[in-house]
């Protein structure tokens, strides 16, 4: 996030974009609910009517997958209209001609035929936009989780550049995180294109830096593999050996029937977690994790703020925090690694190599912690990125962008269109909630929701056990008529295991991230006999 969560509450103008906040993000959500109280206004872009929607000023209901053609018709109409900022972009941004020739492409009327949203509704959202600045643009997977999704993410950073709301409280660009400290895996070096904070492993200097201080002669100078490029090189003997730390890959990827393949083909497969899994059946090791309250050391959220976790109760049996896993293996293959505590891995190596975390050390983080950049002991943290407009790579950079579809669009015989998310009571796989009868009891099974229109249109009546299939599977689940879903769309989710929408879910990946399409596959519903 560019900004911070506190001023979710202080906006006076937010857009949110492919973003389920009161059931995928309800502490963030509360912040939104109460800046409308207060007077805020908030447009909400998605082709579901989620609970946000009821506190929105307005409901902009998009097809899926729509999001480019949509928000190139909005700032079509910024530029054509002459309501963008135009001393922003002049000073703070490069790109601009490529960008206007591009989105003029995209009238309100092109826009509508592909995004489902009338003309007029395009053109109110972005007067409105205009007419109440800085405006914050919240999103989440609904976003990213798409071939698309690095085209989404680039389309939303052009329009809050083109009206100059980046670099502002209450402004930027804010993704939601999909899990507790992904950002801080990230800052930890956790992608295969980095070492911690963001130094690129293709820098000569990077390297040189890392190699010194891990004692070690060289270091790869190319990106490593992706969670895909993994799973496929399990199957095709590429990949030997695969250590899974705290995922359960069998039911969060696409195509689970590929997936389990792909991990009953591995030569070594070793699991770290602090439950049985539906991935820890296919593992030759199993490694006991301390959980999170079992834990010293850190968290950083979705604002980048760094905060202090304190062990609450000793782990369990044979379980240990993961770092001690992680340096114990480490030993036994002939290394000695000094640090000897959470506190020390930041403070003597953590802090010392990313520029980004120098200034934040252990004895920083007994208050409500800090928030990254901080590159030295006296800075008090950064609470919103690229102050003024000034980003950190210089001027920002706006990306001319054409729409794309789906990679799996509907036909006569899958004519619906399945898109995944969450639910409020269950988390993810229910490695951690399947655990409480409480959410069981709220929340026990899987159901594919879906219209009234459709429910009429195949004689399907509510809490029906229904077939949803797909080219790659076929579940029974039941039936959940609702109008939040609009026409044309079945919605799932991936708590459960016998209805994981995870079974029908299309392996296609965006080229740049590959970010699997969670978001859009073709499928077809039909009454069980």
């Amino acid at each position: 996030m560019t900004n911070s969560f506190r001023d979710f509450a202080k906006a006076k103008m937010i857009l949110v974009i492919g973003s389920n906040m009161t059931e995928a993000h309800p502490v963030a959500a509360s912040l939104l609910k109460m800046a409308v109280i207060g007077g805020a206004e908030m447009i909400v872009v998605d082709p579901r009517r989620t609970p946000l929607v009821d506190l929105a000023n307005l409901h902009v209901q998009i097809k899926v997958g729509s999001d480019v053609a949509f928000l190139n018709g909005v700032m079509h109409v910024l530029i054509a209209e002459d309501i963008y900022d135009k001393k922003y972009v002049e000073s703070c941004t490069v790109g601009f001609e490529e960008l206007k020739q591009k989105v003029l492409e995209y009238t309100p009327e092109r826009a509508a035929a592909i995004s489902g949203v009338d003309a007029d509704t395009i053109r109110t959202v972005a007067r409105r936009l205009a007419a109440n600045r800085p405006a914050m643009l919240m999103y989440t997977l609904g976003i990213t989780e798409h071939t698309c999704g690095v085209d989404n993410v680039m389309s939303c950073a052009n329009l809050q550049m083109l009206l100059g709301n980046v670099g502002f409280e209450c402004g930027g660009v804010n993704p939601l995180r999909g899990q507790n400290n992904v950002q801080g895996a990230c800052d930890m070096g956790a992608l295969p294109n980095v070492f911690p904070g963001y130094q690129r492993v293709d820098n000569p200097q990077a390297r040189e830096k890392f190699a010194a201080a891990w004692k070690v002669e060289r270091l790869p100078e190319k990106p490593g593999l992706m969670i895909p490029q993994m799973i496929d090189g399990l199957l095709d003997g590429k990949v030997k050996a695969f250590y899974v730390f705290g995922e359960n890959l069998a039911n969060t990827e696409p195509d689970i029937r590929h997936v389990e393949r792909c991990l009953g083909a591995a030569e070594f497969l070793v699991c770290q977690d602090i439950f049985p899994t539906e991935t820890t059946r296919f593992a030759h090791v199993v490694l006991p994790a301390a959980a999170w309250s079992e834990n010293d050391g850190t968290f950083t959220s979705s604002e980048r703020r760094v905060n202090r976790v304190r062990t609450a109760s000793a782990p369990p049996g044979e379980a240990k925090p993961n770092w001690w896993i992680f340096k114990e293996i480490a030993r036994r293959m002939g290394h000695v690694w000094e640090s000897d505590s959470a506190r020390e891995l930041w403070d003597n190596e953590i802090s010392q190599l990313a520029p980004s975390l120098a200034g934040i050390k252990y004895f920083r983080l007994e208050g409500n912690g800090l928030q990254w950049p901080a590159p030295s002991l006296e800075h008090e943290g950064t609470p919103y990125l690229h102050k003024d407009g000034c980003f950190t790579c210089g001027l920002g950079v706006l990306k001319a962008i054409d729409w794309r579809p789906p990679a799996e669009t509907p036909d006569e015989e899958y004519p619906l269109v399945l898109s995944t998310g969450r639910r409020l009571y269950h988390y993810h796989t229910r490695t951690q909630t399947g655990r409480s009868e409480g959410l069981n009891v709220l929340l026990g099974e899987e159901t594919a929701d879906i219209s009234e229109t459709d429910a009429d249109r195949y004689g399907i009546a509510d809490g029906e056990t229904i077939a949803v299939r797909s080219r790659r599977g076929r579940v029974a689940v039941k039936a959940r008529v609702t109008p939040q879903v609009p026409p044309g769309m079945v919605w799932m989710a991936f708590h459960f295991r016998e209805g994981c929408a995870n079974w029908l879910t299309n392996p296609v990946y965006d080229p740049i991230t590959l970010t699997a399409e969670y978001k859009a596959c073709a499928v077809a519903v039909e009454k069980i006999a």
